[in-house]
């Protein structure tokens, strides 16, 4: 169970801790103004966590260690 628990932690809670490491700030209290801040505003934090996801991901795709082409 532990083991389920840390990969759901990596994947769904990254954005809140990557956030939290450029703030300064524990990824628990940003985790836990993105569900205040969806209840308030009905949903449009949610918009942003996915927009900022997204943008992890490409930014880890893009600067992915490449293969030279040289070395096929």
């Amino acid at each position: 169970m532990s083991k389920v628990r840390s990969v759901f932690d990596e994947t769904v809670y990254g954005v809140c801790a990557y956030i939290g490491r450029k703030l300064n700030m524990p990824g628990k209290n940003i985790r836990l103004f993105f569900v205040y801040a969806s209840f308030f505003t009905l949903g449009s934090p949610i918009i942003i966590y996915l927009i900022v996801a997204f943008w992890m991901k490409l930014k880890s795709m893009v600067n992915g260690k490449r293969n030279p082409v040289w070395d096929l």
